[in-house]
């Protein structure tokens, strides 16, 4: 009997042991984190350029560019608007560079024979701030994954038992830490800016999205240190405000996602006149307000939780992606780059770096209408630069590009617009484009002076109707 009740025992440890490792991962070693300001970045990208010198050492980003004031300027100044491109990738001699291309932009060129990527030298030109890096390394050895499911949460060493603030795993085990970096990824305390959206139907003819004024929040990297307490933890938060078309304005959108997995939403129209909670903007509900051409989870690369799918590490490789996209965002008129099949490959800029794999396989017993999603995550920055989804059948459905740029003059990334194709219905959709006149974007590493409308009782004072 006595050995019976022992067995039991030793059943129910291995059992609580396999549950614990699926919701809880353990921070790396204090010898592991030493690679950290040695042959790492304090951040956790390769410090040494690579071995042919395509790709540079890392420096430390740029600061400041002749020509913005921070003060005054309403779009982003291009330093590297004098550069050429080295070489340009498309059907022809795309085999020569198919280790460095993902499955999508093989797959564009293969549908349009006239598309290309014009690759450009690389500038490793991510900046973060002192305090981002020590708050790094303080988290190297304390965050862990926590919560019910795997990678539903996070735990730190800091107040709360919460990250500091900055990136939690800068050396991931698993895709699910890979994850958690691009979700709390070094960029402006705020983003204030009105950008437009368009598709480009089957025909070829653009057609305006609504426009939009918005904030976006990283409430973590707030100098200030208000907007935390302001959004509950979160990590991320937006309001946008529609301004157009007349049938769209004053349709208001409030979403926090918090560091405890879950996201607060609000949603505010003019003809209800009242704000209401809206726990059914996640995961593959299509997002009305943009014509359906996105769903929630997919805006800006990867929001909401990710229950729903296994994240996989693949790996980190040497690959050609959008970046230093300041042209596309800031100089040009859209429509002097929407094509009917395709953004004009002069418009975007592509460069060589180290990108991780993230691959997430649909659980078996989860619903979505993705049945994989690949994410391609720059090392430097830890953001989604591009994002592909595939169907049931397990060909590639949509391709999301995600034109990004460092925002120099707070540190961090700027990553808030996209490009969208959807390969099954052969258009295509972009989101927040800032060239056209009355658009601008600008960027803030404090909440002070700010009145931020990121309350629900905000919401309706915010609507322009």
């Amino acid at each position: 009997m006595k050995n019976i009740k022992m067995l039991v025992m030793l059943i129910a440890l291995g059992l609580s042991g396999m549950l614990l490792a699926q919701t809880s991962s353990a921070a790396v070693t204090a010898e592991e984190a030493k690679q950290l300001g040695t042959t790492l970045t304090k951040f956790g990208a390769e410090k040494a350029g690579n071995e042919d010198g395509s790709i540079p050492a890392y420096t430390g980003g740029i600061e400041k560019v002749p020509g913005y004031d921070p003060k005054t300027s309403d779009h982003y100044v291009n330093p590297f608007a004098d550069e050429k491109p080295l070489y340009s990738v498309n059907a022809e001699n795309m085999q020569e560079y198919a280790d460095m291309l993902t499955e999508g932009t093989k797959e564009l060129m293969g549908l349009h024979p006239d598309y290309r990527i014009d690759v450009y030298p690389t500038h490793r030109s991510m900046r973060y701030q002192d305090w981002v890096i020590e708050n790094t390394m303080k988290n190297a050895t304390t965050v862990q994954l926590a919560g019910k499911i795997e990678g539903d949460a996070v735990t730190g060493a800091d107040k709360n038992d919460l990250p500091f603030p900055g990136i939690p795993f800068p050396i991931p085990k698993n895709g699910y830490e890979a994850m958690w970096n691009f979700n709390m990824f070094f960029g402006p305390a705020i983003s204030r800016f009105r950008g437009n959206g368009f598709l480009c139907d089957t025909a070829g003819n653009m057609i305006s999205l609504p426009s939009a004024s918005s904030w976006h929040v990283k409430p973590w990297y707030d100098k200030a240190n208000n907007l935390r307490d302001m959004t509950q933890d979160a990590f991320r938060g937006w309001n946008s405000t529609m301004v157009a078309p007349p049938s769209s304005a004053g349709t208001v959108f409030l979403i926090m996602y918090l560091a405890s997995g879950n996201q607060n939403t609000w949603f505010y129209t003019p003809g209800q006149r009242r704000v209401r909670r809206a726990p059914e903007f996640a995961y593959d509900v299509p997002i009305s307000a943009y014509g359906g051409v996105l769903m929630w989870d997919e805006l800006f690369g990867f929001t909401g939780r990710m229950d729903r799918f296994d994240f996989k590490l693949v790996g980190k490789k040497e690959m050609l992606v959008p970046y230093n996209t300041y042209r596309m965002l800031n100089d040009m008129i859209p429509k002097d780059f929407i094509g009917p099949k395709f953004v004009s490959p002069d418009a975007l800029r592509w460069e060589k770096h180290r990108i991780w794999v993230v691959e997430a396989t649909r659980k078996p017993e989860a619903r979505h209408v993705y049945s994989r999603k690949v994410f391609y995550i720059d090392e430097d920055s830890w953001d989604i630069l591009i994002n592909e989804g595939y169907d049931n059948t397990g060909n590639i459905w949509r391709i999301m590009q995600m034109p990004t740029f460092p925002a120099y003059d707070t540190g961090g990334i700027y990553s808030w617009s996209s490009i969208t194709y959807d390969i099954l219905k052969g258009n295509y959709s972009l989101v927040n484009m800032f060239g056209d006149p009355g658009c601008y974007i600008r960027s803030y590493d404090t909440s002070e002076g700010q009145r931020l409308p990121l309350t629900p009782s905000s919401v309706a004072a915010g609507s322009v109707r």
